[in-house]
């Protein structure tokens, strides 16, 4: 018998579907709330990389980017549907549950979407989830969940917390599924390569498999080194955009130099060029190399001034804005210490390898010319794994004063962002979805084997981030299980 694939490319009744064929399948159907870069990134995944995905709506509040997103991924050289483009996620909320009343009566719509991805500003993905969770639909959420720990708490009760979960759920975590990290992992915890985990370094965040335990210890030291207004240049004035600075010329953190000068007039359209100007590729191509310049200038150019109100230029992105009068607060520089106890318990009466005491430590650093270039070391009871963003070295100690015994393993190159996790990322998501709605697995069935974790587990790596920066804040170690133990009980009474 043919398997059909089911597109849902023309209204019908609900019933209409399942009188195709006996067999027929489907591949899952997403709005992507958010046409900039992060949403680009795993629609442009889903064509470079022929995953079993549709995307079929965008919502975004800009004209100019919905339009582009469109016609690159959803409606091509046509017109946009009425379910396929939405100048907001409300908008498409109200649209949805219009379609449901309309087909739970019996008339003809386009068929709904399975999931959403939502590739918003952070601060925003609360609002988001918690108004979707009465569609019931899967859900890929940007990283991070959101910016407070009692938001995340709030969003992990509103998509059932503990609870068996009826969705799949996967966050913007894209270095889970790099190749490069997914070798690593497997040498790490399926081939052993260097028996038992002993202790981390790592500098430059990146995902490299959990330990089998958790942490005892946790903490945090770092500062916001440079960019604050005591270390603005006095020539800066109260210039508050690079393009009206009087100290422009001068200064090693201009936006003119670099987007411009140093990356567009060079070529250079794809990341972080294309983050200011998403359809930068498509203005070149229709209008030319000089009006491009022109649009990236006009948007890095954009200021406030003493008048704007402060949830104004709170509420946008300000690419051209001076380093020294932003408002960020993200360190610079920051070490955070992991630390887990000896625990050879026995688990159901089996005991489980590699539950040894370790260590982890990672170093977050924005000033060094590797910029993105992550490396570490990872120590073992039988070697020592060396890594970098191109290779993985792994050496064992039964190969002593033998450096050339060392194995090299170098990963496949991937494309996309991230060394290939946006598509990795979008192919676990969309693979799970797969199997749920072609009743193939359960959905705790296909979250395990094609995401890789769980919400609560995405939940715990957010809530040990703010951890962190509670010791460090405090000055203090955090007691990682009696930190946690705490706010499951929070959770319960929520």
């Amino acid at each position: 018998m043919v398997e059909l694939i089911h597109t849902g490319a023309e209204k019908s009744t609900a019933s209409e579907p399942t009188r195709l064929c006996f067999g027929i399948r489907r591949n899952p159907r997403f709005l992507v709330i958010g046409a900039g870069q992060r949403g680009t990134a795993y629609a442009s995944a889903v064509g470079r990389e022929g995953l079993p995905a549709i995307i079929v709506s965008i919502a975004d509040p800009i004209i100019a980017k919905r339009n582009s997103f469109g016609r690159k991924y959803i409606w091509k050289d046509g017109a946009p549907r009425e379910d396929q483009s939405f100048d907001s996620w409300q908008q498409f909320l109200k649209y949805e549950k219009s379609r449901r009343e309309a087909e739970a009566a019996g008339e003809k719509v386009y068929p709904g979407v399975d999931g959403i991805i939502v590739c918003t500003q952070d601060q925003t993905h609360k609002g988001i989830l918690q108004a979707f969770g009465q569609l019931r639909l899967h859900v890929l959420c940007e990283k991070p969940i959101a910016t407070t720990l009692q938001d995340c708490q709030d969003i992990y009760v509103s998509l059932g917390g503990a609870k068996s979960p009826n969705k799949i759920f996967s966050t913007g975590h894209v270095l889970r599924y790099s190749p490069h990290n997914m070798l690593l992992r497997k040498l790490l915890l399926e081939d052993r390569a260097i028996r038992e985990l002993v202790s981390i370094e790592h500098t430059e965040p990146t995902d490299l498999g959990e330990p089998a335990h958790m942490p005892s210890l946790v903490s945090s030291v770092g500062n916001l080194s440079v960019f604050t207004k005591r270390r603005k240049p006095e020539a800066a004035g109260n210039a508050t955009n690079c393009f009206s600075c009087p100290h422009e010329q001068h200064c090693d953190w201009s936006a003119k130099k670099m987007y411009i000068e140093k990356l567009y007039d060079e070529g250079h359209k794809d990341f972080p060029v294309c983050v200011v100007v998403p359809d930068i590729e498509e203005i070149t191509v229709k209008a030319g190399t000089e009006y491009g310049r022109t649009v990236l200038t006009q948007i890095l150019s954009s200021d406030y001034n003493a008048s704007t109100p402060r949830a104004t230029i709170e509420s946008r992105q300000w690419y051209g804005r001076c380093v020294w009068e932003s408002d960020n607060d993200v360190l610079d520089d920051q070490i955070v210490s992991l630390t887990w106890d000896d625990d050879f318990r026995s688990v159901n009466g089996k005991k489980l390898p590699d539950r040894g005491p370790k260590t982890a430590v990672f170093h977050m650093v924005a000033f060094t010319e590797a910029q993105c270039e992550r490396r570490g070391k990872i120590s073992g009871t039988k070697g020592e794994i060396q890594y970098n963003s191109k290779e993985i070295r792994v050496y064992k100690f039964d190969k002593f004063l033998q450096p050339e015994a060392a194995k090299i393993f170098t990963p496949p190159k991937a494309g996309g962002g991230h060394g290939g996790g946006d598509g990795g990322l979008m192919n676990g998501f969309s693979k799970a979805m797969e199997a749920v709605i072609n009743g193939e697995l359960s959905v705790v069935q296909a979250q395990a084997k094609y995401v890789g974790c769980t919400l609560k587990e995405a939940f715990m790596s957010h809530a040990m981030v703010f951890a962190a920066e509670e010791a460090r804040l405090q000055r203090k170690i955090v007691d990682w299980q009696d930190w946690w133990a705490k706010l499951e009980q929070r959770l319960v009474s929520q």
